[in-house]
């Protein structure tokens, strides 16, 4: 692996700028590569476009910012808007089901879907559907290690969640063992 850009876009709220951090954390910290973390958001806290962009690589990183991202990762439909259109053929583009609709996306595209928000919900604190998607992130792309990303995020969330947290990037990077590419016709 060389350098690998990727993306997290959606709203302020949703935790995207936390999963950008741990998957850093992960490669950098854990996996022993190098990592940068740069992150985008609107003068809102809660309900504004934000996102997170990731590098990481084996080599030093000279330049943090994502150029032309193979990962991108969409948690909401403003987000698939804006960053959608805006990738190579063959990028993996992983969505939140309920949240991003990708009709209008390039048909070269390795798009993945999980339901993360409903998920969570399910587990009883939406909050953690962020936590979901790094799971199923990590099962589809193996960038970072599981090894490593557990640890990133058992030692990044509160203490008190740290079960439930580890429970919900359990489901999503089972969801992701088993997911296949979607048909966009």
């Amino acid at each position: 692996m060389a350098r690998t850009e990727l993306r997290f876009a959606g709203f302020g709220g949703q935790g995207i700028i936390l999963a950008g951090y741990i998957v850093g954390k992960a490669a950098s910290i854990y996996d022993k590569k190098n990592a940068t973390l740069t992150q985008s958001y609107g003068p809102e806290s809660r309900g504004g476009a934000c996102s997170a962009g990731v590098v990481v690589s084996d080599t030093p990183v000279h330049y943090p910012h994502p150029v032309t991202p193979s990962i991108l990762v969409l948690m909401s439909q403003e987000a698939c808007a804006k960053f959608g259109c805006v990738l190579p053929d063959n990028a993996t583009v992983l969505i939140d089901e309920d949240l991003v609709k990708p009709e209008l996306m390039n048909k070269t595209l390795k798009i993945y879907s999980i339901p993360a928000t409903r998920m969570a919900e399910t587990l009883g604190r939406k909050i953690v559907a962020n936590i979901v998607m790094l799971g199923f992130f990590t099962a589809v792309t193996k960038l970072v290690s599981l090894k490593a990303m557990q640890d990133a995020v058992a030692t990044t969330v509160p203490p008190p969640t740290k079960e439930l947290n580890l429970q919900a990037f359990q489901q999503g990077y089972d969801q992701g063992l088993k997911a296949k590419p979607m048909k966009i016709a």
